[in-house]
């Protein structure tokens, strides 16, 4: 079913925009997360709710909400250990429910979802650290069914490195309580992306959201964490071979 917004692609490139001109050296991680849920519920379809979910080894909790749609269905599938939202963080893979009333795959959730007043769901896999088993995933709950096209899966999706890396430091802030020095890790990680970031925009003059859609890109794509890439910029000035600027110029 296509949007019912008026330009819900200018209203995603505009949100990404927002984000990537927030710089992560002042802006608190907290802050960051639930501008990405309130971003995501403005910008997406089906007058959502919108969430962040952070697992650490296998335990789940909700970092940033939009509103109480978005918290008790998040509770309903930790109380049963399982859903769309535990199934994306664990996986990696994106998932989808199209329509609530239809699907199979959770059975004894769905039902629940739907007395909720939520018919469709998509949740975004946010890839952390695997060694510390750290994942998460941006859940978007629908009020009908049917709700996403692919310009809304494309804009969820492009929303999911700015959650995976605030999720990831906040998660580094909150360990810090026990280990001093992740604290002092998380404040160097969100400001070498920053100079990462600026060295793109400079160089290739490209938008503070183009040069972090570039950085996660090649996270991806060399199976290194986003902040390693931005390391090697920054120390050498060069990016590795690779074509790493299709569609945004």
């Amino acid at each position: 079913m296509a949007s019912d917004q008026p330009s819900a692609s200018a209203s995603a490139v505009q949100a990404l925009e927002r984000l990537g001109s927030m710089s992560l050296r002042r802006v608190s991680m907290d802050d960051l997360l639930q501008t990405i849920a309130d971003l995501a519920k403005t910008v997406l379809p089906g007058n959502p709710e919108a969430s962040v979910t952070l697992l650490v080894k296998d335990h789940p909790t909700t970092v940033a909400s939009t509103g109480e749609l978005a918290t008790d269905l998040e509770e309903a599938q930790y109380d049963r250990g399982h859903g769309p939202c535990l199934h994306a963080a664990r996986t990696g893979e994106l998932v989808e429910i199209t329509d609530m009333r239809a699907d199979s795959r959770w059975s004894d959730y769905t039902p629940q979802a739907v007395e909720h007043g939520a018919l469709s769901s998509l949740s975004v896999p946010l890839a952390m650290d695997d060694d510390e088993q750290v994942a998460g995933a941006l859940n978007v709950y629908a009020r009908r069914p049917h709700a996403f096209d692919e310009d809304s899966r494309t804009a969820a999706t492009r929303f999911g490195p700015y959650a995976a890396v605030a999720a990831g430091n906040l998660h580094a802030y909150l360990s810090a309580r026990d280990r001093a020095d992740n604290l002092q890790v998380a404040l160097e990680t969100r400001g070498v992306i920053d100079q990462a970031k600026g060295i793109l925009m400079d160089r290739h003059k490209l938008t503070a959201d183009q040069a972090f859609q570039v950085l996660a890109q090649m996270s991806m794509k060399t199976n290194r964490k986003l902040h390693a890439v931005a390391v090697d910029l920054v120390h050498t000035g060069e990016l590795p071979p690779g074509n790493w600027f299709p569609g945004t110029r």
